[in-house]
C-alpha cells in the first residue's frame, strides 16, 4: 500500500522505521513545523522529519490540515492509508476522506480507556499494573473510532511513564503494521468502542505535578512515576523546588512522617501517609537529574530535613 505517515516526536520513530522496512511504500510524511530547540532556541526539525529526510521521503509540515492547498498536496500523494503516531495536529473531515482506507492511529492505551493527550502517563498515575496499545480508525471525535488491533502490556512496579512510552512505542510499531496488513488484505475486524466506558487522558500540568506526601506510598510512587520525565513531580526543600523523577525498591523500615527525609549511603527514604518510599532520581532546583543518594551526600541534610508541598507567599505552582 501507499502510505502517508503522520507523526512528530521520538515516540513515532519506531513505527516509521518499521513501515519503511515493510512491504508498504511510504510516499510522504506529515509532521509538525520546525520548532525552537536548545539554549539558542534555534528552529529544529521534528525527529520524524529528520528521519524522513534521511530516508529521502517527501515531508509536509503544515500548521493546519484545513488548508485546501495542503489537502491537495495529500491527494497528489495518492495514499491508500495514513498511519498516525503522535502527530499532534487535528485531521479535519475533508482530509479524513482522502486515503481510501482511512487514517489509522496508534494510541498508547487500551481504548476506550485514556482517550486524549497523555494515555501512558494517566495509566501510571492511576496505579495501573497493565495497559496497552490500540490501533483505531480516525473519525471526527477524539480517539473515538473503531478499533482494529490491540496489544496488552504490563506496567513495571518502578517503571516511569517515559520508560513505558518508550517501550510501547517500539512494541506498538508491530501492532500498527499488523493493522495495516489486515486493512490491505481485507481481514481487518473493526470493533466499535464502548463510549460509556471511556476515560480522558488530559495533558499533564506543572501545578498537578506537586507531590502530596500525606498520600499512601503506592499513590506517591504512582504520582512520581506518572509525572516522569515531564513535567516532573516536584516538591520543596527549604523553599527551593526539586523534581523527584523516580523511585526504587525500599527496604523494610519504620514509618516516617510525611515528607521526612532519611538518607543512607545508598538510598534516600521519604515518609508518606503509609510506608516510606525510596527515591532513585532527583533534580535539585536549577540542576540536572542525579542519583538521589549522590544528591543527599552533598546536600548536608539535617536530622529534621523534610520535603513539603507548601508554597511560600507569592509563589505559584
Amino acid at each position: 500500500m501507499r502510505l502517508l505517515f503522520a507523526g512528530t516526536p521520538e515516540a513515532a520513530l519506531p513505527s516509521l522505521r518499521t513501515l519503511l522496512d515493510s512491504s508498504h511504500e511510504v510516499v510522504g510524511v506529515l509532521t509538525r513545523p520546525d520548532a525552537p530547540s536548545g539554549r539558542g532556541r534555534r528552529l529544529a526539525p521534528s525527529p520524524v522529519k529528520a528521519l524522513a529526510l534521511e530516508a529521502g521521503i517527501p515531508v509536509l509540515t503544515p500548521r493546519t490540515l484545513r488548508d485546501d492547498a495542503v489537502q491537495q498536496q495529500i491527494r497528489e500523494l495518492a495514499p491508500d492509508a495514513a498511519p498516525v503516531v503522535a502527530y499532534g495536529n487535528m485531521v479535519p473531515a475533508a482530509a479524513l476522506e482522502i486515503p481510501r482506507l482511512g487514517w489509522v492511529n496508534l494510541h498508547f492505551s487500551l481504548l476506550p480507556a485514556w482517550r486524549g493527550a497523555a494515555p501512558a502517563q494517566r495509566a501510571v498515575l492511576a496505579g495501573q499494573r497493565s495497559t496497552g496499545m490500540s490501533v483505531f480508525r480516525l473519525e471526527a471525535g477524539l480517539d473515538t473510532g473503531d478499533v482494529i488491533a490491540t496489544e496488552q502490556t504490563a506496567v513495571g512496579e518502578f517503571e516511569t511513564s517515559g520508560e513505558l512510552l518508550e517501550r510501547m512505542s517500539i512494541d506498538g510499531a508491530a501492532v500498527l503494521l499488523q493493522a495495516l496488513d489486515a486493512l490491505e488484505d481485507g481481514t481487518a475486524e473493526l470493533t466499535p468502542q464502548d463510549h460509556d466506558a471511556a476515560t480522558h487522558a488530559a495533558k499533564l500540568t506543572t501545578a498537578e505535578a506537586r507531590i502530596d506526601w500525606t498520600r499512601s506510598a503506592d499513590e506517591v510512587s504512582a504520582h512520581i512515576r506518572g509525572m516522569s520525565p515531564q513535567p516532573g513531580a516536584w516538591t520543596l526543600l527549604d523553599g527551593a523546588r526539586a523534581k523527584i523523577l523516580g523511585v526504587e525498591q525500599a527496604p523494610e523500615h519504620a514509618p516516617l512522617p510525611p515528607g521526612r527525609i532519611e538518607a543512607t549511603k545508598r538510598q534516600v527514604l521519604v515518609g508518606t501517609g503509609t510506608d516510606a518510599i525510596a527515591l532513585s532520581t532527583l533534580a535539585p532546583a536549577g540542576k540536572r537529574p542525579m542519583r538521589a543518594a549522590d544528591w543527599a551526600r552533598g546536600a548536608a541534610l539535617d536530622a529534621e530535613a523534610r520535603f513539603t508541598d507548601e508554597l511560600q507567599d507569592g509563589e505559584s505552582a
